[in-house]
């Protein structure tokens, strides 16, 4: 069975209701929006200025200490320049130590023979940088004849059941290649680092240190939840508009192409971001279709408005990513992608203590088992953490569901109301025995009269 043959199954897997890819025709009108788009491409120029949305940085030229309180501490969405070509090695960077993750919450590098090691002044402190081995490894035309990729399959989609859809990389080459699609499949795999040979990927790159603290390592690799991703996109690809869950931040690194973004701060309703009531009947909502037909109607929509009613307030923020290019989403911030080429990338999803309110808030909710063995853990290596988790609980009223002493509450309650429940109905017999004592009784008087 060819690639043909594979990925027409891919597709009739994760999206049996579509017949046609093929039925919108972008695959001759794309190159006329991405010529647009590049045309009016102006991230050269901007300033790194936090009144500019991304701010552009320079990793050569950032300490750790300065993103973490201007940027991440103030959820302002930047663009980090060169980090696959200088990446700040942890724990060279002078006196600075980023909070201590988990050997299994961060990729590991191997030195390659052909890194550029450099040493390089910021903020006064010598600062060794690496080169990531993906900026060669990763390169498609690399990749058709790496014997560790070409043949291991990789997830492409999901099926109605969620369950995983997937292709063998030599085949997704090709098909990325060939394919005419208006929404191509697209390699989005949480689950390289479960394959001994993919696993090598890991080795392929670093976790930046502006990213290392991540929280969710205490809970191990098997309890968190999926939090990093290999990337592999055709053009006309990409992810359509969300929220990152529990309240994460995220980074994702272009090692390869070009990536087209939207953001919108927090603030702007969700009914706005989703273009309620703008999407026409039978129109799809793939990435492609939000960028070339959705969004513009949102801005348009907005721009009528004069940011009255609904959209007082209203922003939104486009750019291009380049490769050698690193994205910083803040938690809460609403984002779509659109690969405007083929392109490969990383992307990583963390919580650190500058997001931990609103991660902890929403995985007590969402993930509450997890959420228990992380506040145990939190108690061992982050009291401070741990107290600070408590507190909003309190301040919520929120009563955590595996707590041992809420759990020990809830079962007394639970064997009260069963004894309760049978008392009741014990008395409810009593009273049919006193019913039928006393019809007895009362038929035997009057017998006896």
């Amino acid at each position: 069975m060819g690639w043909r043959d594979k990925a027409k199954r891919a597709k009739q897997l994760h999206r049996p209701s579509l017949k046609n890819w093929e039925c919108d025709g972008l695959y001759e009108t794309f190159p006329g929006y991405v010529e647009k788009v590049l045309g009016t491409d102006d991230s050269a120029s901007v300033s790194a200025t936090s009144s500019v949305i991304p701010v552009l940085l320079d990793s050569k030229s950032l300490s750790p200490p300065e993103f973490w309180q201007q940027y991440e501490g103030e959820r302002i969405p930047c663009v980090i320049r060169n980090l696959p070509t200088c990446s700040p090695i942890a724990g060279r960077i002078g006196d600075i130590k980023p909070s201590p993750a988990d050997d299994h919450s961060r990729s590991r590098s191997k030195r390659s023979r052909d890194n550029d090691d450099a040493m390089t002044a910021t903020d006064g402190c010598a600062c060794e940088f690496q080169v990531w081995p993906a900026l060669r490894r990763w390169d498609p035309e690399n990749m058709k004849s790496d014997p560790s990729i070409r043949n291991r399959l990789f997830k492409v989609g999901e099926d109605d059941g969620g369950k995983s859809i997937k292709m063998k990389m030599k085949h997704f080459l090709r098909y990325m290649q060939e394919n005419r699609d208006d929404s191509p499949l697209y390699v989005f795999d949480s689950a390289f680092d479960e394959d001994k040979r993919a696993k090598n990927l890991l080795d392929d790159y670093t976790v930046p240190v502006y990213f290392e603290e991540d929280l969710f390592h205490l809970v191990g690799e098997r309890r968190r939840p999926p939090y990093r991703w290999f990337l592999v996109g055709p053009k006309r690809s990409g992810t359509t508009v969300h929220i990152d869950p529990l309240g994460t931040s995220a980074w994702n690194t272009l090692v390869f192409g070009k990536k087209q973004w939207v953001l919108f701060p927090p603030h702007v309703p969700k009914r706005i971001v989703k273009g309620k009531g703008l999407v026409w009947k039978d129109e799809d909502d793939e990435a492609i279709h939000y960028f070339m037909n959705i969004l513009p109607r949102i801005k348009n929509r907005a721009e009528a408005s004069g940011g009255a009613g609904d959209h007082e307030g209203f922003a939104c923020h486009e750019f291009v990513q380049h490769a050698g290019e690193t994205v910083f989403i803040p938690h809460g911030w609403w984002h779509a992608v659109l690969n405007l080429t083929d392109t490969v990338g990383i992307t990583q999803n963390y919580c650190s203590s500058r997001n931990f309110d609103e991660a902890w808030v929403k995985t007590r909710i969402g993930r509450k088992k997890m959420a228990y063995k992380w506040l145990c853990q939190l108690d061992i290596h982050y009291p401070h953490l741990a107290h600070r988790a408590r507190t909003l609980n309190e301040r919520d009223d929120f009563i955590m569901k595996y707590d041992p002493d809420n759990i020990r509450k809830r079962e007394w309650e639970e064997e009260r109301r069963k004894r309760d429940k049978g008392e009741a109905k014990e008395t409810g017999r009593e009273k049919k025995r006193r019913k039928k004592r006393d019809t007895q009784e009362l038929w035997n008087g009057k017998r006896a009269m």
